[in-house]
């Protein structure tokens, strides 16, 4: 499948990601941006992502040829067997995948011959099914769609898509360089070929597909995830401990490198609202996220959310 087109729909956090990841291991992309102020939002994104993965196999040079087990995956398969010449390589794959990314706003241009369309948008149910509803209409017959939805699922979408059969969840983690799995999850009337087409897609950029047999909100790793991450939202809205102390406690006693509100930091504040502000019991959270977006505050991306990253 390298080498064909991939149509990331949104250049948020999670969006840029899935792209460059796609773009580095050699496949065709473009994003579709819905409008121009889109482009600028975006582009800061993949100039990042650009000298991590730079920077990230940079450092990798001194481990080469070792049983080094603290490494980015989605970046090298087997560090054992990767020579210094071989990260060379790959810092040139970098700079090629950066140079190489489409930025459309033609949403008909953008899907042309696309073999995979992956709708990365915020977690917005209308937003989604007004832009599935657009999709429809430029999507070819062999194109796959799927969704980076973290807590919804396929079948709550069928209805507004042409091709149902063809439609399926790609739900990739944050720092998917590092964290390389992709949840893949279909619904009843997935085409058990598509769902192998998919598999085999997610392994050709890197990643380790999770296989889910049937529906579930927040598949796998958010089932586990969000309940965690609301707990210490509640603990921090309702007063009983501040980040750094919610974090340490974490950290300190489980050996975890990173705390629940520094994860909230890097998945971003957004994302974190657009969750808590469907379930009435985190009013207080919802309430507390939107005050420090409406500062600016969203995460490691705007370098201020819980912790400043100046």
């Amino acid at each position: 499948m390298n080498n064909q087109k991939v149509v990331v729909v949104g250049g948020g956090v999670l969006g840029s990601q899935i792209a460059f990841q796609a773009a580095y291991q050699g496949f065709d992309v473009t994003f579709w941006l819905r409008m121009e102020s889109s482009k600028t939002r975006t582009q800061p994104k993949l100039d990042r992502l650009k000298s991590i993965y730079l920077s990230s196999l940079e450092a990798l040079k001194p481990y080469c040829g070792t049983d080094y087990p603290y490494y980015p995956h989605g970046l090298v398969a087997d560090l054992s067997q990767t020579s210094v010449a071989d990260i060379e390589a790959k810092q040139a794959q970098v700079e090629k995948a950066y140079a190489s990314i489409v930025l459309e706003l033609d949403m008909a241009k953008a899907c042309k011959d696309a073999m995979i369309v992956i709708e990365a948008m915020s977690e917005d149910l209308e937003a989604k099914i007004d832009i599935y509803q657009k999709l429809s209409q430029y999507l070819e017959p062999d194109t796959i769609l799927a969704s980076n939805s973290s807590t919804m699922v396929p079948s709550q979408f069928v209805d507004h898509i042409k091709r149902p059969e063809r439609y399926l969840a790609m739900h990739f983690a944050n720092e998917i360089w590092k964290y390389n799995i992709v949840e893949i999850m279909g619904h009843s009337h997935t085409d058990p070929h598509v769902f192998e087409q998919a598999v085999a897609f997610g392994k050709e950029i890197g990643m380790e597909p999770i296989c889910l047999q049937k529906e579930q909100p927040g598949y796998v790793l958010n089932s586990l995830l969000v309940p965690f991450l609301n707990a210490a939202l509640n603990l921090y809205a309702n007063g009983i401990a501040d980040a750094p102390t919610i974090d340490k406690t974490w950290r300190k006693a489980t050996g975890a490198p990173y705390g629940p509100m520094q994860i909230l930091d890097i998945v971003g504040l957004q994302t974190a609202y657009n969750i808590a502000r469907m379930n009435p019991a985190m009013k207080k959270v919802a309430d507390m996220l939107k005050s420090y977006i409406d500062q600016g505050k969203t995460g490691v991306q705007a370098k201020a959310g819980f912790y400043s990253y100046e």
